[in-house]
C-alpha cells in the first residue's frame, strides 16, 4: 500500500526516541507525519529484560510528561488504562521495572496511528525534481517527505579480539541457561547491563558450578553519579552548554563523566555484595572473581576453552586466564549511515573528527532545502545526556519547533538550579 504522502516529517526507525516523537507530533493539526520501523511491533532490549532489572530514570521521563503532562500517552495514563493506578500508588515505586517501561512503549505503539511497523527503509535521497527526501521501503515503495528524523538507534559494541567468543549482553536472555549451566564464565564491562548480568548469573548458579569473573578497564566498580545537584548534567541548561563548547573541549569532557553514563546503580552494588557476603556465611569466600583496571587485550580458542590476555591498566602486568563462555556487556555504538544514506552521507557536514555536525536542534548539516535531524546520534555535539530517556520528550519538542517554525510545545527556559558557564 503506498502511503497518503507526501509527509511533512517521516521518522526512520521506531526505538523509545522517534515513538516519543510519534506520540508528541500526533495531536498537532495539519502536521502529516509517519514513523517506519522493520521489526513487527516495537521492542526495546528484549534480551536486557532481567527479572528485578529498574530503569535508571523517574517513571516521569516517559515518552511525553516533561514537555506535556496533559498527554493521554503519558506513563500515568498507561497505568489508568491498564487499571494499576491504585497498585502503583501503594507501591511508592519512583523508578519502575525495565519490562514495565517496555510494557508502556507497546501500549504507546499500539495508539499511534502514524506508525508503520514491518516496513524496511532502504534508502534516502534528495529528489530534485520533487525538492523533497525520497524514500525507498520495502514493501510500501517511493515515499516523499519534507523533513527526515533517524532513530535507527545504536548497535552493540563488541571488542574485536572477543568478537569470536563472546555473547553480548544485549542478547543475554536467549543465552542464559547455557551459561548459566557453563562451569566458568566470565563478564567484561562494568556498566549498569554488566552488573546486571553479573548479578543474575550469581544468583541463579548453583553453589559449587564453578568460576564467575567479572573484568573491567574502569579502575573500580564505581556507583553512578545520582546526587540531585549532579543529575542536573542531564537538564536542557546543561545540553545547551556543552553545545556551546568548542569541538576539543567537548571530546575532553565526555571520557571524564563516565561515572554520568558507564557506572552501576549504587543498588545493584549493594545488592551484589549483599549476595557474596551470604556466601560467605559458614567460612570461605565464594568462587568469584571481581578486577577492576584489567583489560582484554587477545583472546584464542584453547581446546574447548578461550583463553584471555590481560593487561592491568595500572600495574602494567600482564596474565592469562582460561574461561569457557564471555558476556560482553561493553556497551553501544552508532550505526553506519552510509548504505542508507547513500550519496547524501557524502555530503553531510563534518566536524574535525569526521563527526556528524548536529544543530541544536538536533539537525545536520546538509545541502539539501529539507532538514535531517538525528536522534541519539549526538552524544559528541550535546552531551552525555544524549541517550538518557529524561531527556527524549524534550528533544522530540525541541525537532518538531524546527519542522513546524513555531513554538508547538513552549518549553522552559531554565531546568536547572546551576548555572553551567559563565
Amino acid at each position: 500500500m503506498i502511503p497518503d504522502g507526501p509527509y511533512d516529517l517521516v521518522g526512520v526507525g521506531i526505538g523509545p526516541a522517534n515513538l516519543s516523537l510519534a506520540a508528541l507530533s500526533d495531536p498537532l493539526d495539519g502536521l502529516h507525519t509517519a514513523f517506519f520501523e522493520r521489526e513487527s511491533a516495537f521492542r526495546w532490549h528484549p534480551g536486557l529484560m532481567i527479572d528485578g532489572a529498574f530503569l535508571q530514570v523517574p517513571f516521569l521521563a516517559d515518552l511525553v510528561s516533561l514537555v506535556d503532562p496533559t498527554s493521554q500517552l503519558s506513563f500515568l495514563s498507561y497505568l489508568r488504562a491498564r487499571e494499576r493506578l491504585y497498585p502503583f500508588y501503594f507501591a511508592e515505586k519512583f523508578h519502575i521495572p525495565r519490562a514495565e517501561y517496555a510494557d508502556y512503549c507497546a501500549w504507546v505503539s499500539r495508539r499511534l496511528p502514524n506508525l508503520r511497523f514491518d516496513q524496511s527503509v532502504l534508502a534516502i535521497r534528495w529528489s530534485t525534481a520533487d525538492d523533497m527526501f525520497e524514500l525507498d521501503i520495502a514493501p510500501t515503495g517511493r515515499v516523499l517527505a519534507r523533513n527526515v528524523v533517524l532513530g535507527v538507534g545504536t548497535e552493540p559494541k563488541t571488542p574485536a579480539p572477543l568478537r569470536p567468543f563472546a555473547v553480548h549482553s544485549a542478547d543475554y536472555l536467549p543465552a542464559r541457561e547455557r551459561l548459566v549451566a557453563t562451569e566458568d564464565v566470565t563478564v567484561v564491562g562494568s556498566g549498569q547491563s554488566g552488573a546486571e548480568v553479573f548479578l543474575d548469573l550469581l544468583r541463579a548458579r548453583p553453589a559449587g558450578r564453578g568460576t564467575l569473573r567479572w573484568l573491567t578497564r574502569t579502575p573500580a566498580f564505581a556507583p553512578m553519579e545520582y546526587s540531585k545537584l549532579g543529575l542536573e548534567q542531564f537538564t536542557p541548561d546543561y545540553t545547551r552548554f556543552f553545545h556551546g563548547l568548542d569541538e576539543p573541549t567537548r571530546d575532553r569532557l565526555v571520557p571524564a563523566q563516565w561515572q554520568l553514563y558507564k557506572a552501576i546503580s549504587a543498588d545493584t552494588i549493594g545488592e551484589i555484595f549483599d549476595e557474596l557476603y551470604q556466601r560467605t556465611v559458614g567460612g570461605g569466600w565464594p568462587d568469584v572473581v571481581l578486577a577492576p583496571g584489567v583489560e582484554v587485550t587477545a583472546a584464542t580458542e584453547n581446546g574447548g576453552g578461550v583463553e584471555l590476555s590481560l593487561r592491568h591498566v595500572h600495574q602494567g602486568g600482564h596474565a592469562t586466564v582460561t574461561t569457557d563462555a564471555i558476556v560482553c556487556a561493553t556497551g553501544y555504538q552508532e550505526r553506519d549511515l552510509g548504505d542508507l544514506l547513500g550519496p547524501l552521507w557524502t555530503g553531510l557536514d563534518r566536524d574535525a573528527a569526521g563527526r556528524l555536525v548536529v544543530d541544536a536542534d538536533y539537525r545536520v548539516g546538509t545541502a539539501t532545502r529539507g532538514s535531517l535531524y538525528v536522534q541519539n546520534a549526538e552524544r559528541h555535539t550535546h552531551g552525555v545526556g544524549a541517550p538518557d530517556l529524561g531527556l527524549i520528550a524534550w528533544r522530540a519538542a525541541t525537532i518538531l519547533n524546527s519542522v513546524c517554525g513555531k513554538k508547538v510545545y513552549p518549553l522552559p527556559e531554565r531546568t536547572a538550579f546551576t548555572t553551567f558557564g559563565l
